[in-house]
C-alpha cells in the first residue's frame, strides 16, 4: 500500500454530520484527510492536491456524485472514487460503477467496511503506480537512443528506427549474429503506438515445425496427443502488440504460408480448431541470412 503518511483522501458530502463521522473514521488510519461540502469545492481541492482517493455522496445539491465522478475522471484520472449510496439507489450505484467508480459504500455505514474499502483502493493505486513505473523503465531501457554507438552508420539506423516506429508496417531486420537485431526490434516497439501492448519473442529455430505451429497459433483441446487443454498461441498473446520472429529463415515454407495469411487477413486458426479469430499484431522478423540467396 502507499505509505500511510503520503496517502490523501478527500471526503465529499453535503451532510456535515456524515462528513464529520467519515473524517473521524478514516483519519484514524493515519491518512491525510481533506473534506468538502459540495462538488465545486471538491474540484477546487482536487486541482490543488490530486488526492489518491475521493469518497463522495451520490445525492448532493447542484452537481451530484455521478457528475463529480465524471469530472474527476477528466481532471484527475489517477484518483480513485468511492461512492456513498443510500438504500434504494441501486441503479444509480450501478451507473457509477460503470462510469469508473472504484467501489461503493452503503448507508448506514459499517466502520470496518469503510476502512477496508479505503485500504483496498489505496492498494490498487499502489499497484497502478508500480505498473506505470515499470512501463516507463522498460520504455527507457529500449529507447532507440540508448543503443550504444555514434558512428555515421548507427546514426542512420537510429533515424530509420524512429521513422519505422511511427508506422504499423511489417519489418524485416537483417544482420549478422550478435549485431543487436532484437534490441532494434524492441526499440521499434517501444517507440511505436503499440508500446503499451505486449512484445512477444518467437525463437524460430528452437522448435520442430509441428511444435512451432502449436506455439504460434495455439491449439484446441484434443487437437493432438497431449493436448489436454485449449491453449492460446503467441500470435493471440501478442494482440495489440508486436510479435518478434528471431531467425525467420528457419521457419518452413509451409508455416511461412500460414503466417502470410495472418499478415493478409489478420486472422489465426488454432490447431484443431474450426473457426478463426481476429488478431491485431505487428510482425517484426529478423535473420542473419541473405534471403535473396535462399
Amino acid at each position: 500500500m502507499l505509505p500511510v503518511e503520503d496517502s490523501q483522501v478527500l471526503i465529499v458530502d453535503d451532510d456535515t454530520e456524515t462528513l464529520a463521522l467519515l473524517r473521524e473514521i478514516v483519519s484514524k488510519e493515519g491518512y491525510r484527510i481533506e473534506t468538502a461540502e459540495h462538488a465545486q469545492a471538491a474540484l477546487a481541492k482536487v486541482d490543488q492536491s490530486k488526492p489518491d482517493v475521493v469518497i463522495t455522496d451520490l445525492h448532493m445539491p447542484g452537481m451530484d456524485g455521478l457528475a463529480l465522478l465524471n469530472e474527476l475522471k477528466s481532471r484527475s484520472p489517477e484518483t480513485l472514487v468511492i461512492l456513498l449510496t443510500a438504500y434504494g439507489s441501486l441503479k444509480t450505484t450501478v451507473d457509477g460503477i460503470k462510469a469508473g467508480a472504484f467501489d461503493y459504500l452503503s448507508k448506514p455505514f459499517i466502520v470496518d467496511d469503510i476502512r477496508l474499502v479505503v485500504r483496498r483502493a489505496l492498494e490498487h493505486k499502489r499497484v497502478l503506480c508500480e505498473n506505470q513505473s515499470l512501463r516507463e523503465q522498460l520504455r527507457d531501457r529500449y529507447r532507440f537512443d540508448n543503443i550504444v554507438g555514434s558512428s555515421p552508420g548507427l546514426v542512420s539506423v537510429y533515424k530509420l528506427i524512429a521513422r519505422v516506429a511511427q508506422t504499423d508496417s511489417t519489418v524485416l531486420i537483417q544482420g549478422e549474429s550478435g549485431t543487436g537485431k532484437e534490441l532494434v526490434a524492441r526499440a521499434i516497439h517501444a517507440n511505436s503506438l503499440r508500446s503499451a501492448g505486449p512484445f512477444i519473442t518467437v525463437d524460430s529455430g528452437a522448435l520442430t515445425e509441428s511444435l512451432l505451429e502449436s506455439e504460434l497459433f495455439g491449439h484446441e483441446r484434443g487437437a493432438f496427443t497431449g493436448a489436454i487443454a485449449t491453449k492460446k498461441g503467441l500470435l493471440e498473446k501478442a494482440h495489440q502488440g508486436t510479435c518478434f520472429f528471431d531467425e525467420m529463415a528457419n521457419i518452413s515454407p509451409t508455416l511461412q504460408s500460414k503466417l502470410l495469411r495472418v499478415l493478409q487477413e489478420r486472422e489465426v486458426r488454432r490447431v484443431g480448431g474450426s473457426g478463426t479469430m481476429t488478431v491485431d499484431v505487428r510482425i517484426i522478423a529478423a535473420t542473419n541470412k541473405d534471403l535473396k540467396q535462399l
